[in-house]
């Protein structure tokens, strides 16, 4: 199993775009891949930790708990590295 997470906060453009570019790639992948991957979603409004650490690069998304990327998500890079994963 793999593990998306997405780290942002309400009312913020860029989680917003980096949120629909998850899950047009996740949809976009293969089933045999997508069925394998779970995704969550992280406010820094509700965990000190998380804001404290990533207040000032959200969007964050994390993949398998390593950083893949923050502020602005390339679908290209995420589906590699969702591919690469699986594999």
């Amino acid at each position: 199993m793999t593990t998306i997470t997405l780290i942002g906060k309400p009312d913020c453009h860029l989680c917003d775009v980096a949120s629909e570019i998850i899950d047009t790639v996740v949809a976009e992948l293969p089933d045999p891949v997508a069925e394998r991957i779970e995704i969550e979603a992280a406010s820094i409004q509700d965990d000190p930790a998380l804001y404290e650490r990533w207040w000032e690069k959200i969007p964050v998304v994390l993949i398998d708990g390593a950083l893949h990327a923050h502020w602005r998500v390339s679908a290209d890079r995420l589906r590699q590295a969702l591919e690469e994963a699986a594999a």
